[in-house]
């Protein structure tokens, strides 16, 4: 579990292809040393399994599930990724509760700066998700926890603080850019109950 508080911006230091399999190696010199083999970490909100580490960096497997369905596919050497370790019990939740299971990828249609250097974003999200996301409702999006400002239809819009601009990779968001979704979990589960028990729109 995570809470969607990015720790450190790390940076792809090496990609290495075998198979359908990809090992992604990040340079991460504040979470690294923490780090140890079969740990969970979020990078940009996917929840990978560290699988090497040394002083500065670790090593993780991105299997073609993941590589379908996240952006980690469209990573090159040099790319900034968010980084979160896996929470500990008993530690405080600034965030919401994350499962480092995306959803699927959304894709920013417009970036506004709005009051004092707060940003605006607006992203496409999937038809299936919409019924997960709600005006003031949580999303976790590249794997940093934010509050939904509004909903119109497939469009979701957010605003951006100064802090996280400066501390995440949502300051190089653009139009067009891919962006990991994981919709709040309780938003899912409350869905799925009501569904079940025949509480759905007739």
């Amino acid at each position: 579990m995570f809470s969607g508080i990015v720790r450190e911006i790390g940076k792809v230091d090496g990609i290495v292809k075998h198979g359908g399999t990809v090992t992604f190696h990040v340079k991460a010199p504040a979470l690294a040393p923490d780090l140890k083999a079969g740990d969970s970490v979020s990078v940009n909100g996917a929840c990978q399994t560290v699988t090497a580490t040394g002083r500065d960096t670790f090593a993780f497997d991105s299997v073609a599930q993941t590589l379908r369905t996240t952006n980690l596919s469209l990573l090159g050497r040099g790319s900034p990724v968010n980084l979160e370790p896996a929470l500990r019990l008993g530690e405080r939740v600034s965030g919401h509760l994350v499962s480092g299971h995306i959803d699927a990828t959304a894709v920013v249609r417009s970036r506004r700066t709005t009051g004092y250097r707060n940003i605006d974003f607006t992203l496409q999200v999937p038809d299936n998700l919409r019924a997960y996301i709600c005006d003031k409702g949580s999303i976790c999006l590249d794997g940093v926890s934010l509050t939904v400002k509004a909903v119109r239809g497939s469009i979701v819009e957010v605003t951006v603080i100064p802090y996280t601009l400066d501390t995440t990779i949502i300051k190089g968001w653009r139009s067009g850019s891919r962006v990991n979704v994981e919709a709040d979990q309780i938003a899912k589960y409350v869905t799925l109950g009501v569904s079940k028990h025949g509480g759905g729109q007739k």
